[in-house]
Parts: structure tokens; C-alpha cells; sequence
């Protein structure tokens, strides 16, 4: 009687265990996923399995009221949480205590304005289209640039995309690695130094290291120390 029990509970399981055949190859095929062996291959769909089972539980219980969100899927799935932020996380977290070079303010908010509760800066034109840093530490560029833009867009009414690219390839002397990271300060004390950063357009965004090939007639943006000292 054991014997007919335990085959009942595996057959059950087998029965009831999700197969996710046609949405693994969905997912490949959508997000151009190649893998160098079979063993890679099955270790990648172990950690999407678990990845869309999270998806699937976290989206149940927001049906339940339980969160004010949802989640998807997306091409990061065959990667675990560690890897993504090794990966994706390029940020350095600058080790610099002189400041002397910059004056220190306290903001003190006037009296007599009526502040919003919210400001959407996408609605008032500051925010370029969304970007995708691909599988490169390059979030510091994305982050300077984003910034630099809004701040031009304030000064001139023009909203530029700025190279992403262009701080991955040539600001190594100020401390930055590329794809390995860097950090926005000194990405902002290149475009100073350099007088200028090119456009995405003149220099568009590869998600590798390369050499660097700044054009100064493709100059979208410059940096003053004002603009420095913002950040």
C-alpha cells in the first residue's frame, strides 16, 4: 500500500509541475538568448523558472489587493539578483573627502511659493525617450546624461540626447572604467574639462568598451561649475 502511494505522489507531481517549454523558447527567441552548452543553457532556465514563479505568486496576490503593483517578465529572467546588480549596478561610490573647490549652500525654501505636491519633468519636456544601458555597468553615464540634459533643456528650451557613450569610451582619466563602472561627478569634471559632450545621435551608445572618438563639432551640451556643483 506504501509502494501504490508514493507512485500516486510522484505521478501527482510530474502531473502537476508546470512545463514551460514553449515560454522558455518564447523568452529565448524574444530577447536573443544563445548559450554555449547544454549545461549553461539548463542552469538559465532553473533560475527563469524561479524568476517567473516569483512573477506568477507576486502577480496573485496583487489580484488580492496585496501590492499596487505587477511584475513581467523581461530579459534579465535567466539572471539571479547577485548578477543583475554586479552586472547592471555600476555606480562607484567616489572615496573623495576634499571639497574645498566647492562652496556649500543651505536651501532655504521662499516663504511666499506655493510648492506642488508633484512635478511630472517628462510633461514639461526636460526627459529624453527612455534608454537601455544593455549589459554594461554603465549606469553613472546614464545618469549624468539624463541629468546634463534636463539642466540644458532649462537653459536653452532645447531638449538634446546626450552620449552615453561618449563618458564610457573617454572619460577614463577622470577616474571613470567604462562598463565596469564609474561615477557621475566625474563624469561631469570630464564634459568640463573637455568643453563638451557629443550627441547620441553624432555618437551612439554600443554597450561595450571602445575607443574613444569625441568630435568637437558634434558637441550637444557643456558643463559649467554651476552645473557641477548642483550634483
Amino acid at each position: 500500500m506504501k509502494v501504490v502511494i508514493a507512485l500516486c505522489v510522484l505521478f501527482v507531481g510530474a502531473y502537476c509541475a508546470p512545463v514551460y517549454d514553449d515560454e522558455w523558447t518564447l523568452f529565448k527567441r524574444t530577447y536573443g538568448k544563445q548559450y554555449n552548452s547544454v549545461e549553461e543553457e539548463a542552469n538559465r532556465r532553473t533560475i527563469w523558472e524561479a524568476n517567473l514563479a516569483k512573477i506568477h505568486k507576486h502577480n496573485l496576490e496583487a489580484d488580492l489587493d496585496l501590492h499596487t503593483y505587477t511584475l513581467g517578465m523581461n530579459r534579465f529572467g535567466d539572471m539571479t539578483h547577485e548578477e543583475f546588480k554586479k552586472q547592471m549596478n555600476g555606480f562607484k561610490m567616489s572615496t573623495r573627502t576634499d571639497t574645498s573647490e566647492f562652496d556649500h549652500h543651505t536651501f532655504l525654501a521662499p516663504s511666499n511659493v506655493v510648492l506642488p505636491d508633484s512635478v511630472d519633468w517628462r510633461t514639461k519636456g526636460y526627459v529624453t525617450p527612455i534608454k537601455d544601458q544593455g549589459q554594461c555597468g554603465s549606469c553613472w553615464a546614464f545618469s549624468a546624461t539624463g541629468s546634463l540634459e534636463g539642466q540644458h533643456f532649462a537653459k536653452t528650451q532645447k531638449l538634446v540626447s546626450l552620449s552615453e557613450q561618449n563618458l564610457v569610451d573617454c572619460s577614463g582619466k577622470f577616474g571613470n572604467l567604462g562598463c565596469d563602472g564609474g561615477l557621475m561627478d566625474q563624469a561631469f569634471e570630464y564634459i568640463k574639462a573637455n568643453k563638451g559632450i557629443d550627441t547620441e545621435k553624432s555618437y551612439p551608445y554600443e554597450a561595450v568598451d571602445d575607443t574613444c572618438r569625441f568630435k568637437k563639432q558634434n558637441v550637444g551640451a557643456t558643463d559649467t561649475l554651476l552645473a557641477l556643483r548642483f550634483f
